[in-house]
């Protein structure tokens, strides 16, 4: 089995990347979301970790870490993007321009002139729970939709942060398509990461949050004498977190931000398969979405992501579970002299992706395209820690997902 199919962008056009990306993320809102999660209760920056013994192993010069694992309680980054949406929707229902603290938004005066709210967001994990969370820090309601299959695990974290947790019979797409309907009857306010026709402004919002955790970044490679990474690889579920990075680094770099590579799953490479497909418009992903990446079982692009993601990403790559599986162990059992990362299955894909990248017969290419070599800082966003404790165990103790013998010498066809 392959490790990696990819395609290299044959459609970039970094020349009109900066113009586009500025659209989704104005450069003065990163200050602007920086600064309200500063007021969050128990926020603090995550580490920015250095795996310099892995990059010697792949032939890098250097491997930098964003652990989004140590985000706040919720071992994921995605809280940034859900409290940053609900913060933008109460401030618009408040009528209110200017920031507003924490402290004034849970004051009684208020909660009185809001009165009693219900967000709602379809989730297959993470999302859910960061704007569950928000709602119960602010004093309101959260109602989450899942999708079948999803692990108990997941859905104890959501109602643990008070949440009415809904389990949908359909994939993740079907519980946005069913949360909308249901939202609209029933007076909620959805949250959602990915956008739909007249839909567009609160996923915005949510692609904004997200760039905390690159603004962070950026300012820790600084502290560290790099100036910017020269690659990023980047998750791709429906896209938000994706061109959250690619927006961020547009806009405070230009022409000189990093070489963007986009990692979703093969049983759910909507971004991949949108690129294939060579008309330019987004395309949803056939299948039932059956991955161990839970984060990113995604089948429909965001349409607010995918034109950036098109215009501007240097490859798009996707890889089976056992990349993924990889990637955790490579995270748990560190070489000498490098820290040990907690990483669960979206988290970890990068980095299996980037060691088949280096290391597989096949990918001598797709390296080469990249100039991924000795020179290269390429810079990781760990997206979640062991949202599904059993699991991480499975793979981590047991060797759940193993390497097929014969992957390392598999080329694309």
């Amino acid at each position: 089995m392959r490790p990696l199919n990819w395609l290299h962008n044959e459609k970039l056009h970094r020349d009109r990347c900066v113009d586009a990306a500025s659209g989704i993320v104005p450069r003065e809102v990163v200050e602007e979301v920086r600064w309200f999660h500063s007021q969050l209760p128990g926020f603090r920056e995550t580490p920015l970790r250095s795996l310099t013994s892995m990059a010697e192993e792949l032939g890098l010069g250097g491997i930098w870490v964003k652990d989004e694992a140590e985000r706040c309680e919720l071992s994921s980054f995605k809280v940034l993007g859900g409290a940053y949406a609900v913060y933008r929707l109460l401030k618009r229902r408040l009528g209110e321009d200017g920031p507003l603290s924490f402290s004034e938004l849970t004051s009684q005066p208020v909660r009185e002139r809001l009165g009693a709210l219900t967000f709602a967001a379809a989730t297959d994990g993470n999302h859910g729970r960061g704007v569950a969370w928000a709602a119960s820090m602010l004093g309101q309601r959260a109602v989450i939709y899942m999708p079948r299959g999803t692990k108990q695990a997941r859905i104890d974290a959501i109602r643990g942060h008070g949440a009415d947790v809904r389990v949908i019979d359909g994939t993740y797409d079907d519980a946005v398509e069913q949360i909308s309907r249901d939202a609209q009857r029933s007076g909620w306010l959805v949250v959602s990461d990915t956008a739909w026709e007249g839909y567009e402004e609160i996923p915005r919002w949510v692609i904004q949050g997200y760039t905390t955790m690159f603004s962070e970044a950026q300012q820790q490679l600084a502290e560290a004498g790099l100036s910017a990474p020269t690659h990023l690889l980047l998750q791709a579920g429906v896209g938000s977190l994706a061109v959250a990075g690619v927006s961020f680094y547009l806009g405070q770099l230009g022409q000189g931000a990093p070489k963007f590579v986009i990692v979703e799953p093969t049983k759910a490479a909507c971004i991949l398969e949108s690129a294939r497909a060579a008309d330019g418009q987004p395309h949803k992903f056939p299948g039932n979405l059956d991955t161990i990446m839970a984060g990113l079982s995604c089948g429909q692009p965001n349409p607010l992501a995918w034109p950036v993601l098109r215009d501007c990403a240097e490859a798009f790559v996707s890889c089976p579970d056992f990349v993924a599986a990889r990637g955790m162990r490579m995270y748990a059992a560190p070489l000498s002299g490098d820290p040990r990362v907690v990483s669960g299955e979206s988290g970890a894909a990068t980095l299996g992706a980037l060691s088949f990248i280096m290391q597989a017969a096949g990918s001598t290419a797709l390296r080469d395209s990249l100039r991924l070599d000795q020179k290269s800082q390429v810079l990781l966003i760990n997206t979640e820690g062991a949202t599904d404790p059993e699991h991480y165990r499975q793979v981590v103790w047991e060797g759940a997902h193993p390497v097929p013998p014969e992957a390392f010498d598999c080329a694309q066809t």
